[in-house]
């Protein structure tokens, strides 16, 4: 009788504004890691407070309800190592530091707040595992709620990174002032111009380090477009690790969104509920991308910051 060979197991939790992911796996030496569980939480923990630098109350209570349902899988699952980051919400709210504690002491997680660029720095290695970039430079972008991530990057170097304070929920509350309706031109265009004034630090990047071969996208806004793209919401382990999408598409998906109210969005094959209003601004980022630096390819990615992070703690890419 052999006794059972017990491989490594990894936990990776991903704290972001608006989802919470939980990744196992198996780590066997000389094979791909072995995913268990893959899995995702809508939580909006920037919903109603982000704007204002604190965490509301419930999104607070759906963040412990929801780490403590993780700590669970990961007892179920004979976790041997756990690995929890958090990203904008948690590093700029004023009671971060409570809900950082408060994890601890419910579920034993210690979570670690990590800086904008340590996060800028994963997504690019993340990507970098669902996406063969080549000698080529690209702009690699992720959409969260609180940040948004721009990285210059081929397949090993990275030339530039920044994260900018202007995700989606942040866009919202700025720009959207009835997310149940459509969103008015004026708005558009203010949020144009807004995004013209705080991405200048990018365009002076993409000056000195273009021209780049296109856009690769990674995370929530860019999972639905592809979503969309298909017509159904899949499950995160259905996700290809990436699909390129065709930017007449996105420009055909993007006027389909200006035209819908919100039950109109909601109503759209592929639409994540959660993401309804925030696609409308976080398309118009990517709509300010591609015209500004002239990108006519995007390839969206399924791996963004956790799986980065599992590549980093087993030595790959």
């Amino acid at each position: 009788m052999h006794a059972p060979v017990h491989h490594r197991r990894l936990a990776l939790i991903d704290m972001g504004t608006n989802t919470f992911h939980l990744l196992i796996v198996e780590d066997r030496p000389g094979q791909p890691p072995h995913v268990l569980v893959r899995t995702k939480v809508g939580v909006r923990l920037g919903e109603g407070g982000i704007s204002k630098g604190e965490i509301a109350p419930l999104p607070y209570a759906r963040a412990l309800q929801t780490v403590r349902g993780f700590k669970e899988e990961i007892e179920l699952h004979a976790v041997t190592e756990v690995r929890a980051t958090a990203t904008s919400a948690m590093r700029v709210s004023r009671n971060g530091p409570d809900l950082v504690r408060d994890i601890m002491d419910s579920t034993g997680i210690q979570v670690e707040v990590i800086p904008g660029y340590r996060e800028a720095e994963l997504i690019a290695r993340g990507i970098r595992q669902a996406v063969p970039l080549g000698p080529q430079k690209h702009l690699l972008m992720d959409i969260g709620g609180g940040s948004v991530e721009f990285i210059i990057a081929n397949e090993d170097t990275i030339f530039w990174k920044h994260s900018f304070e202007i995700g989606a929920q942040r866009l919202l509350d700025k720009f959207f002032p009835d997310p149940s309706g459509v969103f008015p031109p004026a708005q558009l265009r203010a949020e144009l111009e807004y995004l013209a004034e705080k991405l200048a630090p990018l365009t002076a990047a993409v000056t000195e380090h273009g021209p780049l071969a296109g856009l690769v996208g990674s995370s929530g806004s860019f999972d639905t477009l592809a979503d969309m793209r298909v017509g159904q919401v899949r499950r995160e382990a259905d996700l290809p690790p990436s699909t390129p999408l065709a930017v007449a598409d996105f420009e055909q998906q993007f006027a389909q969104l200006l035209t819908l109210d919100h039950d109109g969005r909601v109503a759209l094959p592929g639409m994540f509920p959660m993401r309804a209003d925030m696609l409308v601004v976080a398309s118009v980022i990517v709509k300010y991308v591609l015209t500004t630096y002239g990108l006519t390819q995007i390839i969206t990615s399924a791996y963004a910051l956790k799986e980065g992070l599992l590549a980093e703690l087993l030595g790959r890419g």
